[in-house]
């Protein structure tokens, strides 16, 4: 297996709210990868002593010993088991009901020798391809099918939308939500690699469509991770005020995560993809 990660925060005058992480089990056998993508709370507060890099933190380290350590649990239920272990972190300091405590977007694969599963919870992507070249996306697209117009008030947002039914989820202090993520699990030789991007990193995609999601990944596989982040932020810099209100882009820089892991048969690399 062959794994490649970068993570650069949007602003270095904050920290980065993102985490990421792969897992390899001691056998070598399969292995996994964890993305979060932490939420930026309001100015006003959250009603929470911690930070959203607090949160992403001890969410992605539990999901992280999860997926490897329980490879034969599923992992929606693994994903229920790490918010709660993390809600019980900071259920006596903190107001845990507030609908801005910190929380978190998700993508999580985990591959064996036969299988690859996926896990997408908000607006996080996976990206599948296969060792004929074709990539296939797993997604969440309930934030994206919402009305922009909704989207505008965080009033609205937090008090009718914000992990509640008929509008999106993310991963928080409920652990029920992980049931409300998108799953997918396909056989392994089916899978040549996979990537995993935060929106930030999207961008790239889905507010500046400068290619698909095939080109983006051709672009990862090529030139390399850090390539699609640096790219992401020369169009982010390029783009003036009121482009950035059109594209509805409330950060000039977000901050970006690629995750790009090749996955390896009978030791060595399954067969390039074109490009």
């Amino acid at each position: 297996m062959r794994t490649e990660l970068v993570s650069e925060a949007g602003d270095r005058a904050h920290a980065n709210e993102d985490f990421a992480s792969v897992g390899l089990p001691a056998s070598g056998q399969g292995g996994s990868l964890v993305l979060l993508d932490g939420v930026t709370p309001p100015r006003g507060g959250a009603g929470c002593l911690h930070s959203v890099p607090w949160f992403t933190a001890r969410l992605g380290g539990a999901l992280t010993e999860l997926t490897v350590s329980l490879p034969d649990v599923p992992l929606a239920e693994a994903l229920a088991i790490a918010i709660a272990r993390t809600a019980a972190a900071h259920s006596e300091t903190c107001d845990l009901s507030h609908p801005r405590t910190p929380q978190a977007t998700v993508a999580l694969a985990r591959w064996s020798p036969e299988t690859v599963e996926c896990l997408v919870l908000c607006d996080a992507t996976l990206l599948l391809a296969s060792p004929g070249g074709a990539v296939t996306p797993v997604r969440d697209d309930r934030l994206t099918r919402l009305p922009p117009a909704l989207l505008g008030s965080a009033d609205v947002v937090d008090g009718t939308l914000r992990n509640k039914e008929g509008g999106f989820f993310t991963a928080a202090a409920d652990p029920s939500v992980a049931a409300r993520a998108v799953t997918a699990a396909v056989p392994r030789g089916e899978v040549h690699a996979l990537a995993a991007l935060s929106d930030g990193a999207a961008r790239w995609t889905e507010l500046f469509h400068e290619g698909d999601w095939p080109d983006l990944f051709a672009l990862v596989r090529e030139e390399g991770a850090p390539a699609l982040v640096e790219r992401v932020r020369a169009l982010e810099r390029a783009d003036d005020g009121a482009g950035r209100a059109f594209l509805g882009r409330a950060k000039t820089h977000d901050d970006a995560t690629v995750v790009c892991v090749e996955l390896l048969q009978d030791g060595r690399p399954t067969s390039p993809s074109p490009g």
